[in-house]
């Protein structure tokens, strides 16, 4: 089975979604207009068409609409100079209720159907009654949305360790897993403050360069193996992976640093 689609995202740093152009040809850049399960949107393309075969996508892939006409853009316009105002009551609310969440976002469908309030909780949070308020005060369907830490990042920016804005604020559309194992892969201090990032979750830029270090380690005796250099046999302490040098301590000669090549692996370990 095969479909041609193309790339498109509701968010300037959004999660990029298929879509079926239906024979037609859009531009990178351009607005269209499309159906998803909160209502009627905008979007942009941000990805040339392409054919999908056999994948896994194809039965969940929708049509565009049609393109963005000038109404339309200037109802998604509205729809955005009225969030500081809709943001302002939600949280006034929110404390009228005494809630411990925090407000991050808020949008409309671009027909004002649906109003989406997006927060952050530490747990489960009953906003039955504030939900209530909420569908009396603007008039709409209401739907509250907990996400997690690192969309609470994403949401309210910031400058991560590497003195940059974040990567999820920036051009990081979607998050991909992360595991304590890529960090001890890359040779780093296993320290929490050192490897977490502003959400507390695993640094994101240590999944950039995984794929660079497992291959660049290949070949490199592990720590505390036996290799045999040109000064006898020893015991390997350390090694710098992206110099690929290996620091061996020979008994009565003391640690000595040697290039990869310049070892002999053997099969004994110890401890």
């Amino acid at each position: 089975m095969k479909k041609d689609v193309i790339g498109i995202r509701f968010q300037p740093v959004g999660k990029k979604y298929y879509f079926d152009p239906q024979n037609d040809t859009y531009e990178l850049g351009e607005k269209i207009v499309v159906e998803t399960v909160r209502g009627i949107e905008l979007a942009e393309v941000i990805e040339p068409e392409k054919t999908l075969v056999d994948d896994p996508l194809i039965k969940t892939v929708k049509p565009i609409l049609r393109r963005a006409t000038p109404d339309d853009i200037q109802a998604a316009q509205e729809n955005d100079e009225a969030v500081a105002g809709i943001l302002k009551e939600t949280q006034h609310l929110i404390d009228k209720h005494q809630l411990t969440m925090k407000l991050l976002n808020a949008s409309y469908t671009l027909d004002r159907s649906k109003l989406l309030i997006e927060f952050y909780a530490d747990g489960r949070v009953d906003f039955r009654h504030l939900v209530k308020d909420l569908a009396y005060q603007f008039k709409t369907r209401i739907e509250l949305k907990q996400v997690g830490s690192r969309d609470s990042a994403k949401h309210l920016g910031g400058i991560g360790p590497c003195g940059l804005i974040l990567c999820c604020n920036t051009f990081l559309g979607e998050f991909e897993a992360v595991s304590i194992k890529m960090a001890k892969n890359q040779n780093l201090a296993l320290n929490p403050v050192n490897i977490s990032g502003l959400c507390g979750k695993l640094l994101c830029c240590l999944r950039y360069e995984d794929e660079m270090y497992t291959e660049s380690k290949k070949g490199m005796p592990k720590e505390h193996s036996m290799v045999t250099s040109k000064d006898g046999k020893g015991k390997v302490l350390s090694m710098n992976i992206l110099e690929q040098t290996v620091r061996v301590y020979i008994e009565n000669k003391g640690v000595h640093t040697y290039k990869v090549d310049e070892l002999i692996q053997m099969k004994e370990t110890y401890q």
